[in-house]
C-alpha cells in the first residue's frame, strides 16, 4: 500500500469510559451502580503526516482518550481501529505488537522515567522491547545514538550515561519522545507534552515533534488545554468538554470562528497581551463570558453538557443532546444554535 498523507492509521468510533464509583455504606443496599462518565461517544481520526489536537479543560475527559487509544484502558464501549482493523488487546505479545505502532508521550517527563537508571537503560530496553537493539554492541551503540540525534540531543554521548535528575525538563521530555521513537511507530499520543516546562522551551519540543511528524510520516495526537498551542501546532483541533466533543474543524477556522460557545469561552480565557492592562476590569468583561463551573461526571447534566454555563441556553439544550452540526467543509459544532443553518 502506498503510503500517503491522508492515509488513516488510528481511527476511534462511539469510544465510550466509564469508570465505577466505589460504593459507599449507604450505598450498599441500592441496586443503581454510580459511574464516573469520563468518556462518552468520542470519533476521531488520526492520518498520517497530520496533527489532531484535542483541546479542553482540566477533567474534560483528554488524557482518558489517549490511554484508550493505547489500550492502557478497557473501553467500556465503542471501537478503536489501527489500519481499518479492529483492536482490543490486554496485554501480552498482541499488546506489545499494537505499542510498536503506537506510543505514547506522558505529560510528567520526571515521572514517567525511572530515576534510579541512566538515558541508555530506558533508550536501550526501548529498542531491546521492540525488536530494534541490533545484533551487536556497536550497532545498539549506533542506535543509540540516532535516538539522541533524532530529538536533538548532541552530542549523544554527554546524555548516555546521565540520570534523570541530572537533565532538565526539557531534556527528560525529549529523552521520552526518543524512547518512544525507539518502537519506530506510526502515531504519537502526546498527553500535554509541554504543560509540565518552563514556558521559554515549550515552543522548542513542539518544533521537534512537527519535526518529527514530517520526517517520519507520523501520525500525532495532540493534548492540550491550550487552545493557542493548538493553533499554531495542529492541522485539525477538537474540543472537548466534560466528556464529549462539542466541536472540531481545521485548527485555523476553529480558532479563528469558534463556533460553539464553549470554544469561544476557551479562547476568550487565553492569555492576551493587549488585554494585560484591563485585567480586573469588569468593564471589560465579554457580555457574552460564562460562568459557573464544569459539572460533576457521576452526574452530569441532560441534554447538552454545557448549558448550565452557556447565556444561549435554550429549553430544548437541557433536554435533548445535540448532534453534529456541519457547519462548513473545515467546521462542525454539536449545539442547537445551528440547528437551522443546517437545514
Amino acid at each position: 500500500m502506498t503510503v500517503t498523507d491522508t492515509e488513516v492509521v488510528l481511527e476511534a468510533e462511539g469510544l465510550t469510559k466509564h469508570f465505577p464509583v466505589r460504593r459507599g455504606v449507604r450505598d450498599l443496599l441500592s441496586k443503581d451502580r454510580k459511574v464516573v462518565h469520563a468518556v462518552d461517544d468520542i470519533q476521531l481520526t488520526l492520518r498520517r503526516g497530520r496533527v489532531t489536537a484535542l483541546v479542553g479543560e482540566s477533567g474534560s475527559g483528554k488524557s482518558t482518550v489517549a490511554r484508550l487509544l493505547a489500550q492502557l484502558y478497557g473501553r467500556t464501549s465503542g471501537d478503536i481501529r489501527l489500519h481499518g482493523d479492529s483492536v482490543t488487546v490486554r496485554g501480552g505479545r498482541r499488546f506489545r505488537a499494537y505499542c510498536r505502532r503506537v506510543q505514547m508521550i506522558f505529560q510528567d517527563p520526571f515521572a514517567s522515567l525511572n530515576p534510579t537508571h541512566t538515558v541508555r537503560y530506558h533508550l536501550t530496553r526501548a529498542l531491546k522491547i521492540h525488536g530494534r537493539a541490533g545484533t551487536s554492541a556497536a550497532e545498539l551503540e549506533e542506535n543509540l545514538r540516532d535516538l539522541l540525534l533524532r530529538v536533538q540531543l548532541t552530542p549523544p554521548e554527554r546524555y548516555l550515561d546521565k540520570f534523570p535528575h541530572e537533565l532538565s525538563g526539557g531534556q527528560r521530555q525529549r529523552v521520552s519522545i526518543a524512547r518512544a521513537l525507539g518502537a519506530d511507530p506510526e502515531a504519537l499520543l502526546a498527553d500535554e507534552p509541554v504543560s509540565m516546562l518552563d514556558v521559554s522551551i515549550r515552543l522548542g519540543v513542539l518544533n521537534l515533534l512537527r519535526d518529527l511528524k514530517e520526517r517520519l510520516n507520523l501520525a500525532i495526537l495532540y493534548i492540550t488545554h491550550d487552545i493557542a498551542s493548538a493553533r499554531y501546532f495542529a492541522d485539525e483541533t477538537l474540543v472537548m468538554y466534560a466528556g464529549r466533543m462539542v466541536e472540531g474543524g481545521s485548527s485555523e477556522t476553529v480558532t479563528q470562528n469558534p463556533a460553539h460557545p464553549y470554544t469561544r469561552l476557551l479562547i476568550e480565557s487565553a492569555p492576551d497581551p493587549d488585554r494585560l492592562d484591563r485585567v480586573g476590569d469588569p468593564r471589560e468583561a465579554p457580555e457574552d463570558e460564562a460562568g459557573g463551573e464544569p459539572p460533576s461526571l457521576i452526574a452530569p447534566p441532560s441534554g447538552c453538557r454545557f448549558h448550565p454555563r452557556c447565556i444561549h441556553a435554550m429549553p430544548k439544550c437541557s433536554t435533548e443532546l445535540p448532534p453534529r452540526f456541519e457547519l462548513s467543509s473545515n467546521q462542525w459544532a454539536a449545539c442547537w444554535l445551528y440547528e437551522e443553518a443546517a437545514r
